[in-house]
């Protein structure tokens, strides 16, 4: 190997090499070239067969993340156009239940006004004179009335309060589905415009920290699960106001009926208690009528037994006066005949018939005494008694006029 050098064997410097090295080197030099040459015609095929490989899966990668991508934007469809139809019927419910909440609110404030004529109908009659001031039934049925009038407010009052919870609960799982509706709007728009990428889009640019998953990233598991919850929690938000707006319907209704009844009740009890108060007026009118012409008889009677004392007294007196000058006959003449035992026996009768008359007199005017206050106290009685019909046919029935005939129907004005 050192030949090549052009070291002479005799001791001196030649530059000339030998033929077998000049073939050697130049056998080299082939080989190197010609390895050179499958060295790079192996990395030329090398580098088209990876070119056209990496081509092919940049465009199967491209094509596979596009179809992807795509089927992304039909679940975001999906759930988007699902989370769009609760928004709206959600929506939509919401303001069926705050129309029902109105009603209420007006069915509260139309039972202001029986609640009113009760409460001035048991004033009136606190006004009753005694012995009509009674607990009779038109004051039990008033009081049944007034006691169902505030339970029905009570209930009114607690419906409206779980209607406005209601109707909170659903604004606010309106507004999750919103929020989620508007995340699932700009996504499809995000995913809708990467699906629109390709290699000659001019908006595309290197991105290499973008290559990473965010600490916070959902699964698709979680992900469709959320939006599952929040449709869910959307539709058991709808079912519960359905619920009670039902129930809201049957309460009025409900409250409406049992204050008609209540109210035929009171009228009935009026109507009765009246006709009571008209009949035991009649009654003693009659009664009054007949003391008044027992009253002019009794007067009459005290004038015919005056009239009879004085005839009787003056009798007295003819017969007194008789006996009185006869008693001052002279001597003999002063004898017990006949004539002196019949006016004996006639002062005697006299004074019987006059003290029997006394009597009756005394008698007849304490009987037209008894008959005057018996008079003064029926006509006490019928004025108690007109005043007590009074207050309940006109001031009470009167006032009952302004009853709301149906408090369904009041809920809608």
């Amino acid at each position: 190997p050192r030949s090549c050098c052009g070291m002479a064997v005799a001791g001196f410097r030649t530059a000339k090499y030998q033929v077998p090295e000049w073939h050697r080197r130049n056998a080299g030099i082939y080989y190197k070239a010609f390895t050179a040459s499958e060295e790079a015609e192996r990395g030329r095929t090398e580098a088209k067969h990876l070119v056209k490989h990496a081509a092919a899966s940049a465009q199967r990668a491209q094509e596979y993340s596009k179809s992807t991508l795509g089927q992304r934007l039909q679940d975001i469809h999906f759930w988007r156009v699902e989370l769009q139809k609760e928004i709206m019927e959600l929506d939509a419910e919401t303001n069926l239940l705050a129309a029902q909440k109105l009603r209420l609110e007006r069915a509260l404030d139309a039972t202001e006004v029986p609640y009113g004529v009760v409460v001035d109908n048991l004033e009136c009659r606190d006004r009753r004179q005694p012995p009509d001031l009674v607990i009779d039934e038109v004051e039990r049925q008033l009081l049944k009335e007034a006691e169902l009038i505030r339970d029905i407010r009570d209930l009114l009052k607690r419906t409206i309060i779980q209607a406005t919870t209601q109707i909170r609960s659903n604004r606010i799982q309106k507004e999750n589905c919103e929020l989620d509706w508007s995340d699932k709007v700009q996504t499809y728009h995000i995913d809708d415009k990467c699906v629109s990428y390709c290699t000659d889009s001019t908006d595309v640019q290197a991105h290499p920290s973008s290559v990473k998953f965010e600490e916070n990233a959902s699964t698709p598991k979680s992900w469709a699960q959320f939006s599952h919850d929040n449709i869910s929690g959307a539709e058991q938000e709808k079912l519960a106001s359905v619920q009670l707006r039902s129930l809201i319907q049957n309460i009025i209704h409900d409250a409406s009926e049992d204050l008609r009844m209540q109210r035929a009740a009171v009228n009935e009890a009026f109507d009765n208690r009246c006709r009571e108060l008209g009949d035991a007026k009649l009654k003693l009118e009659q009664h009054l009528e007949r003391i008044l012409k027992d009253i002019g008889e009794q007067e009459a009677n005290i004038v015919q037994l005056k009239k009879a004392i004085r005839d009787k007294e003056a009798h007295l007196k003819v017969a007194q006066t008789r006996l009185f000058d006869r008693s001052f006959r002279p001597n003999i003449e002063l004898c017990r005949d006949e004539p002196q035992f019949r006016l004996v026996s006639e002062v005697e009768e006299l004074t019987v018939f006059l003290e029997a008359l006394k009597r009756k007199l005394m008698e007849a005017e304490q009987n037209l005494k008894n008959l005057e206050e018996t008079r003064m106290k029926l006509e006490k009685e019928i004025a108690v008694k007109s005043n007590s019909i009074f207050i309940d046919r006109h001031k009470c029935l009167g006032y009952r006029l302004r009853y709301p005939v149906d408090l369904e129907v009041a809920s809608y004005k």
